[in-house]
This record gives structure tokens, C-alpha cells and sequence, in this order.
């Protein structure tokens, strides 16, 4: 299993226990992740922690003074 963080704008748009889905995006040298549609983005990956799974299932949803945190469980 491998978690991973995602950055959320707005609350409420997920919640814990979801099932969801993540498109990956290609930068020169690292790729992102964005839980569909357009939810929740991670940061940066190098090329070499590339995520194979394309679902997962959300484990947290925290609040914090920069914003939402989502905390998504992949299978490996």
C-alpha cells in the first residue's frame, strides 16, 4: 500500500472513506497527480515514484492553516 497527499481548495469536496480516481500530468521531470474531476491535486513526483494504481481510497481529510489535506491509499 502507499499513501499519498493531495492539496484541496475548497471543503467538503471529499470526504473520508471515498473511492477516487487520479489522472496523472507529465512536467519535464516529475509527474502530478489530480483527483478527478479536478478535486484535489498532489505535488511533485519524481519519476521514479510514479503511481501505478489510478484508484484509491481516501483516508483523511484535515484542515491546517494553509488549507485541506487529503491523504489517499493506493494499492502498490
Amino acid at each position: 500500500m502507499r499513501q499519498m497527499e493531495f492539496k484541496m481548495e475548497r471543503p467538503g469536496l471529499i470526504k473520508e472513506g471515498d473511492v477516487v480516481t487520479v489522472t496523472e500530468g507529465v512536467l519535464p521531470s516529475n509527474y502530478y497527480y489530480t483527483i478527478d474531476p479536478a478535486l484535489a491535486m498532489s505535488g511533485n513526483i519524481p519519476f521514479r515514484e510514479r503511481l501505478l494504481a489510478r484508484s484509491g481510497n481516501v483516508l483523511s481529510v484535515i484542515e491546517n492553516e494553509r488549507g485541506f489535506y487529503v491523504t489517499v491509499e493506493f494499492e502498490a
